[in-house]
């Protein structure tokens, strides 16, 4: 719904909602490869293969549309140990 449209009590309501939650900062690409793959280590699967291959290349690698998820993972862990190094 848009806040242009909301009578004046719910537009006062969804701003003073606005100001007690914090903002979060978007993450950098390091960030959601670290996340991603803590996320593995602690026994999650990624559902979602596009999100693994834009974390990649987000990362600076090239990436088939095609490649296995498997694959892909083990070169953003191999990108994220040369960026601690």
């Amino acid at each position: 719904m848009n806040l242009l449209h909301l009578p004046s009590s719910k537009k006062k309501s969804v701003n003073w909602l606005k100001k007690l939650l914090p903002r979060r900062q978007a993450l950098t690409p390091e960030q959601r490869a670290k996340e991603l793959i803590a996320a593995i280590d602690a026994g999650g699967l990624p559902l979602n293969a596009a999100v693994v291959n834009d974390i990649a290349r987000k990362l600076g690698l090239e990436v088939s549309t095609r490649a296995a998820m498997d694959a892909t993972i083990l070169r953003i862990r191999m990108a994220l140990e040369r960026l601690d190094a």
